[in-house]
């Protein structure tokens, strides 16, 4: 009876065995078919071509007081000779009018206040005194090209270069990783006889351009760290100047900060640079800016690379750039 049923348990089992094997290949074939999806994906996001820049960088213009124009000045200078010859018209008028009366000698019309006299120019100066006309006189001086008008500076790209730094160890080896490009654009504005008025343009950097020693890692910093099929660019808004004198001279070098914000993809971010810049001559400026920040600040995430064995925490960053004068 015993070996009878043993013999039912075998059976049974050779019997279930073929679908317990036709599971576990299923599961398998699960398994491979996500590892295959999931390496895809890695390694197209990894491996696959990033955009290519959308064109040559071009500064975003610096709007600045612009200088009048001859037709501004002539109008100013025609309004300012009408006026006058109207007072002229009106002063021959008050003295013809029948209904003025001069008055006697010892009479109360007398020693009125003579209205023609109103209008006579200041012995003086040689100049009319009535109000409207120093308003328009005003208005002719501040329509004048002024010789101290800012002149407008943009970055020379062919000269120029926008760099990061990042420290790592790579297979126990510490290295720093540079990132560079060429494609820096901005402008900016300043009178060397009062730099506190200096102007400063959105500067902008060209992410998809950047590149550093390694293509799998140039592939990795567009695609998964800047993203920069979505966001080309890496942009700096200055907000405030610090540092400046009130003057400046040829070939001096001056330090100075550039308060402002800076924003990596969609991430905006308070940012201050460092500035040393030197006047190479009154149409060529040469300067460099530094700044650092903690990349976990702009949301980056640098995904695990199996070579890496750690990534620093600050990023630092470098626009070294020639701007010319703009004729």
């Amino acid at each position: 009876m015993l070996q009878k049923l043993n013999e039912e348990d075998g059976k049974s089992s050779r019997k279930n065995k073929p679908k317990e094997i036709e599971m576990i290949k299923k599961i398998v074939t699960v398994i491979a078919v996500i590892l295959i999806i999931a390496v895809s994906v890695v390694a197209y996001l990894f491996l696959k071509s990033p955009e290519e820049a959308s064109g040559p960088i071009e500064a975003i213009p610096l709007p600045v007081n612009a200088t009048p124009t001859v037709e501004q000045i002539n109008f100013a200078t025609e309004t300012v000779a009408s006026t006058t010859e109207a007072e002229s018209e009106i002063k021959t008028d008050l003295k013809t009018d029948p209904m003025v009366d001069t008055g006697t000698p010892g009479s109360d019309a007398a020693t009125a206040p003579d209205p023609v006299a109103e209008f006579e120019p200041d012995a003086e100066t040689n100049t009319v005194t009535d109000a409207p006309t120093e308003e328009v006189v005003a208005k002719t001086e501040a329509t004048t090209p002024d010789e101290t008008t800012p002149v407008i500076f943009e970055i020379a790209p062919a000269e120029s270069e926008a760099r990061f730094y990042i420290n790592e160890v790579l297979r126990g080896t510490p290295i720093t990783v540079v990132g560079v490009t060429d494609q820096i654009a901005g402008q900016f504005a300043l009178n060397p006889d009062n730099l506190t008025k200096t102007q400063v343009g959105v500067i902008q950097v060209n992410a998809r351009t950047l590149t550093t020693d390694n293509q799998f890692r140039n592939r990795a910093i567009k695609n998964r760290i800047l993203l920069t099929d979505d966001y080309e660019f890496i942009t700096f808004s200055p907000t405030e100047l610090s540092g400046l004198p009130t003057t400046g001279a040829i070939g001096e070098t001056y330090t100075f900060q550039v308060a402002g914000e800076l924003t990596i993809t969609d991430v905006a971010r308070p940012t201050t640079f460092e500035i040393t810049a030197t006047a190479i001559s009154d149409s060529r400026i040469k300067a460099t800016a530094t700044t650092a920040f903690l990349y976990t600040d702009f949301a980056l995430f640098i995904p695990d690379a199996p070579a890496v064995d750690t990534v620093d925490d600050e990023v630092r960053l470098e626009i070294e750039f020639v701007a010319e004068a703009v004729e």
